[in-house]
C-alpha cells in the first residue's frame, strides 16, 4: 500500500473478498538527501494514511525499508544515464527491481500473491514452449501469466510494468484491472476511507511534487556546461549546465529567438543541446529508433516473427503519456532490436523505456538507445 486511493480501494476489495491479508508500505526513500534538507517523498505522511486505512479494515500493516536496494538497483542506474546526456525512467525499475523483486523476496514463503493498485490486468493462458532438456518431446505446453492493459485506457499502467518478470507476475494481482479511475474513487467515497479524497501523486518519487527536478538531480549529478546550438544554422545561441538539463521534446527557454525553440538532439560527445524552431519541426520526429537490452516478459517464448527478414508485426509506447503505435520489430543481436515506426513519431527519448504489444498484451520492454530518420 502507498497510501493513496488506489491500494486503499484494493485492500478494501480483498478484505471484503476474505482473503488472508497483510499490508505492506514499502520505504523506498530516505528523506534527508546529501544537501540535510528534508523535502521530497514525504513517506511519513504516506505510511500515516495506510495506517488509518489499515486500523478502518482491521488488517496488519508493515513497513519494509527497502531505502538500500532502491538506491542501488534504481536510483544509482538512473543517475549514470542522467550522467551520460540520457532521460530514464525510474519508476519502470521500481517496478521491476523493488516492489515486485527485493519486496517479493522479504514476503515469507508462504505469500501466495502481492496485490498492487496498478490499472492493469493479467489473464492465465496455454502456451506451448521448448522442452525442457530431460523431456523426449520437442514442446511442452504450460499455463502462463499474460500482462494486459486495464479496462481504463486513459488510467492503463502496463508500460511502467513492462519489465517485470514472468515469475514476479505469476504472484501478482491487479484488483483494479476492470475497473476506471472514477468508479475507484467513487467506490472510496462510498466505502469511507480516509484516503478517498486524497489527491494523485504525481513525478518521481524522490524528487517529489514541491521542489524542481533539475534542482534536485544537481545534488548528485556534478553540473558539465555546454553549448546550445541551432540545429539549422550552427550557431551557438545559448549554454546549458549538463545534458540531463535537458529532454527530446522539451522547450527551451533561450532570449533573442524569433520563435520559441524545443530540443531535437543532444550529442554526449561533443556536450551540445540542438533545438530548433517551433514544435512540430521535421527534426523532431524519428522513424527508427534501436532499442538495446530488450527482454520479453515470457523470456523462452519470443514472436518468432522477430527473428524473420520481414520482422514482427507489433504496437509500441515509447512514453508513458500516448497511445502505442503501430511498427515492425527485428533483432539486431541478442538483446536488440530496431523498431521501424509506421509514421514518424515524435520526441523519441534514449534512455526512456519502448514497451511492446501485440493487441492489449504486453510482451516486454527495452531501453531506447537511439532515434533516426531513414
Amino acid at each position: 500500500m502507498s497510501g493513496g486511493v488506489d491500494s486503499s480501494v484494493t485492500a478494501k476489495l480483498l478484505a471484503d473478498q476474505n482473503y488472508d491479508l497483510s499490508a505492506v508500505f514499502m520505504r523506498n526513500w530516505d528523506t534527508r538527501d546529501e544537501s540535510g534538507t528534508d523535502k521530497g517523498c514525504e513517506w511519513e505522511k504516506d505510511w500515516e494514511d495506510v495506517q488509518r486505512v489499515c486500523k478502518m479494515l482491521d488488517l496488519p500493516c508493515t513497513m519494509v525499508d527497502l531505502t538500500r536496494e532502491y538506491w542501488t538497483r534504481v536510483f544509482e542506474p538512473s543517475l549514470q544515464l542522467w550522467e551520460s546526456g540520457l532521460t530514464p525512467n525510474p519508476d519502470v525499475w521500481c517496478n521491476r527491481e523493488v516492489k515486485f523483486g527485493a519486496l517479493l523476496d522479504r514476503l515469507t514463503p508462504s505469500t501466495r500473491w502481492l496485490a498492487t493498485g496498478h490499472y492493469a490486468r493479467k489473464e492465465w493462458t496455454q502456451s506451448f514452449t521448448p522442452a525442457s532438456s530431460s523431456s523426449s518431446d520437442l514442446y511442452e505446453m504450460r499455463i502462463r501469466p499474460q500482462l494486459l492493459k486495464a479496462t481504463d485506457r486513459h488510467k492503463d499502467q502496463t508500460y511502467y510494468l513492462s519489465s517485470i518478470k514472468e515469475d514476479s507476475l505469476r504472484k501478482a494481482l491487479f484488483p483494479l484491472g476492470d475497473l476506471t479511475k472514477p468508479e475507484v474513487r467513487a467506490m472510496a467515497k462510498r466505502f469511507g476511507l480516509p484516503t478517498a479524497e486524497r489527491a494523485e501523486s504525481m513525478g518521481i518519487c524522490f524528487v517529489g511534487e514541491k521542489r524542481k527536478f533539475s534542482e534536485f538531480v544537481s545534488q548528485y549529478v556534478p553540473p558539465k556546461p555546454g553549448d546550445i546550438v541551432d540545429l539549422e544554422t550552427g550557431k551557438v545561441v545559448g549554454q546549458h549546465q549538463g545534458l540531463w538539463t535537458y529532454t527530446i521534446g522539451q522547450g527551451a527557454k533561450i532570449r533573442g529567438l524569433p520563435e520559441k525553440a524545443f530540443v531535437a538532439k543532444k550529442d554526449p560527445k561533443s556536450n551540445v543541446v540542438y533545438v530548433v524552431p517551433g514544435s512540430d519541426h521535421p527534426a523532431l520526429y524519428s522513424d527508427v529508433m534501436t532499442v538495446k537490452d530488450f527482454e520479453w516478459i515470457w523470456p523462452d517464448s519470443p514472436p518468432l516473427a522477430v527473428f524473420e527478414p520481414d520482422g514482427f508485426r507489433a504496437r509500441v509506447k515509447y512514453r508513458y503519456v500516448m497511445e502505442d503505435v503501430p511498427a515492425t520489430i527485428c533483432r539486431t543481436d541478442e538483446s536488440k532490436m530496431r523498431v521501424t515506426f509506421d509514421q514518424p513519431q515524435k520526441a523519441v527519448t534514449p534512455g526512456q523505456i519502448a514497451a511492446v504489444y501485440h493487441g492489449d498484451w504486453c510482451l516486454g520492454c527495452g531501453l531506447i538507445e537511439e532515434a533516426s530518420q531513414r
